[in-house]
């Protein structure tokens, strides 16, 4: 598969940094699968069937910040190794606390961790260098999840799945609707011999084929939630637990309204750089 790879840059008095993070997040809603900061902007990758050069525009044209002007370059990337770009160029082994990391099975092994996942990229989100994942990794490290049967939506990568199923989850379904990261799920299920993981190819449609759940996680966006957390109570046992992150914490308030919709209290949030998850509960 080729990619295109574009380099986005701005003049904003906004910090690099902020104007990273929103962009991400409003190209991942076109098509673009991962991204790489650096100091002077960004650089997102899109494969050569979706890119498209209006489409983009348009969406530069609506783009939620004030007074940030966005320029980009493009660049044909013939398909190749992903995980020697990643190793040479961007995924560095991610710790949070004491008791996890997160590698890629070209770096070497690092004794002392509860929980040592191996996870190679490709082009799928979900390292951890996102702050998402970040916040649900860290959710999933405080939980008892012995026994307990979990659905991972938008996995990406797998590693909360894979995670859950390390801290002892009885039943772990991961589902994510791009063919991309679906296949990189199952490759890393494999990498960290977690096989009775289910994967499933698809949206929320496919939940139902896998019965109910005593804890969901959904790490996407912000549009995508909105749509589907009528989907994620339906499958949630009565007392269940929903963690959702991939918004900002300015979106909180829409998050909380759709739930109370659905049966589904608020109860906590938690933020790293403007970048929320929440922890909600089916009444």
């Amino acid at each position: 598969m080729n990619y295109y790879e574009l380099t986005f840059t701005y003049t904003s008095p906004v910090e690099t940094s902020i104007i990273n993070d929103v962009l991400a997040a409003e190209l991942g809603e076109i098509g673009f699968e991962s991204f790489a900061e650096n100091e002077n902007g960004l650089q997102g990758y899109i494969s050569d069937q979706l890119y498209n050069v209006k489409g983009l525009q348009d969406k530069l044209a609506e783009f939620p910040l004030e007074n940030v002007d966005i320029h980009f370059t493009e660049t044909l990337v013939e398909s190749k190794d992903w995980n020697e770009e990643w190793e040479k160029n961007y995924f560095k082994p991610i710790r949070i606390g004491k008791d996890c990391i997160i590698r890629a099975s070209f770096h070497e092994h690092e004794p002392g961790y509860a929980y040592n996942i191996i996870i190679d990229p490709k082009m799928a989100f979900g390292t951890g260098n996102h702050e998402t994942t970040f916040l649900m990794i860290s959710e999933i490290l405080k939980l008892d999840l012995t026994s307990k049967e979990l659905l991972d939506m938008g996995c990406g990568t797998a590693v909360l799945a894979i995670l859950a199923h390390m801290k002892g989850a009885g039943r772990v379904v991961a589902i994510d609707i791009d063919e991309w990261a679906y296949n990189n799920a199952l490759e890393n299920i494999r990498l960290n011999n977690t096989n009775d993981i289910q994967v499933a190819l698809g949206g929320a449609e496919q939940i139902p084929a896998f019965g109910t759940f005593d804890i969901v996680f959904a790490n996407i966006n912000r549009n995508i939630l909105l749509n589907d957390i009528r989907h994620y109570s339906e499958c949630m046992k009565p007392g269940a637990f929903l963690y959702m992150s991939g918004f900002y914490v300015q979106d909180i308030p829409a998050i909380e309204e759709e739930c109370k919709h659905n049966g589904l209290a608020l109860l906590s949030h938690t933020e790293k750089n403007n970048w929320a998850a929440v922890k909600v509960q089916k009444q």
